[in-house]
């Protein structure tokens, strides 16, 4: 593809919108940087560099439960999780970005509450995740954590192991979440968004057959959830 990026990259389509809200005084808490596996991409630098937010704000801090967040280059600062209590000041943040994090999550109350705290008023949390009803979602749960590593090495053979995670999928619909982030502390402005295949192990017949899919499924069966959420101001949020 002309660019090194298809029509409907969702990559584009998540990290444009996130740029169309930054600024550049504006602090960002990456949760589940871990090391930043798609900073070393070469064969789409558009999609890599719209991705790299270091330099286009004042301040991007990568936060992780894995020691390997400290080698994280494509953030100003890396901070090791040693709890759900985020090591962040309240309301010290503008944006909290969790990309492809929400499924790994055990306790979505309780991360929702520290965005909460952490997010300024009108700060925004963002997120990518897949719908729980996504082929790909179903077929995790069904595989388990061992067949789903090696299903893995077939589909996306370019995928780590170190990037590998075990999923739990509490939050994972578009209900679920307005009930964890509730209006009346967050407006909402999520959507699901379907990209095009990535699991067809380099195969064009098998990724031509995944965008059939694409084409005619039901949106969740085929969607991820670009979740955009904005912090209601104190007075909005106590009523």
């Amino acid at each position: 593809m002309l660019g090194g990026y298809g029509p409907i990259d969702g990559t584009v389509e998540f990290y444009g919108r996130l740029h169309a809200f930054l600024q550049a005084h504006f602090i960002v808490a990456d949760l589940g940087a871990g090391r930043g596996a798609w900073f070393a991409e070469t064969d789409a630098a558009f999609r890599r560099d719209l991705r790299m937010l270091k330099g286009t704000v004042a301040e991007v801090i990568g936060l992780d439960l894995d020691e390997a967040v400290l080698a994280n280059r494509s953030t100003d600062r890396n901070l090791v999780l040693r709890g759900p209590r985020l090591p962040l000041d309240d309301s010290s943040i503008d944006v909290v970005l969790a990309d492809y994090v929400l499924e790994h999550v055990d306790d979505p109350v309780a991360f929702e509450r520290e965005a909460f705290r952490v997010l300024r008023p009108g700060g925004l949390f963002c997120a990518r995740t897949p719908h729980r009803w996504n082929y790909a979602s179903i077929g995790s749960r069904l595989l388990g954590a061992r067949l789903q590593a090696g299903a893995l090495r077939v589909l996306q053979p370019g995928r780590d192991a170190r990037d590998v995670f075990p999923t739990r999928y509490r939050c994972n619909t578009l209900r679920r979440l307005a009930a964890v982030w509730p209006a009346a502390r967050w407006t909402d402005y999520s959507y699901l968004y379907t990209a095009e295949p990535s699991y067809h192990g380099g195969s064009t017949g098998l990724y031509r057959c995944w965008s059939l899919v694409h084409r005619f499924a039901p949106p969740p069966l085929v969607a991820n959830i670009f979740v955009f959420k904005i912090k209601r101001p104190a007075d909005a949020a106590a009523s």
